[in-house]
């Protein structure tokens, strides 16, 4: 199992959209994921670098890059629906 995650950086200037990102973006991402997709959650971040934090469970990230080379741009143009910047984007293997 992978887990994806988002970063999205908090400046002076960035706008996010919380309602949004987890009543319609994220479950976009988890439809294109379909059965690949464990879960999914975010957090609004009060303190640090950022202003929020999405991830998804995913069985591998194989499987991530195969959904994402299907919808990857649909989904990535839905960002600006919901924020101005850019997320930072991890991926890695699910430990415990």
């Amino acid at each position: 199992m992978a887990r994806v995650t988002f970063l999205y950086p908090k400046t002076d200037e960035s706008t996010f959209d919380m309602d949004y990102y987890t009543s319609t973006h994220m479950p976009m991402l988890a439809a294109a994921l379909g059965d690949d997709c464990q879960s999914w959650g975010a957090d609004k971040i009060t303190s640090g670098p950022f202003e929020a934090i999405g991830w998804a469970l995913v069985s591998s990230a194989q499987a991530f890059g195969a959904a994402m080379t299907e919808k990857g741009a649909e989904i990535s143009a839905d960002v600006a629906n919901y924020t101005n910047v850019r997320p930072d984007v991890v991926m890695g293997d699910v430990v415990r």
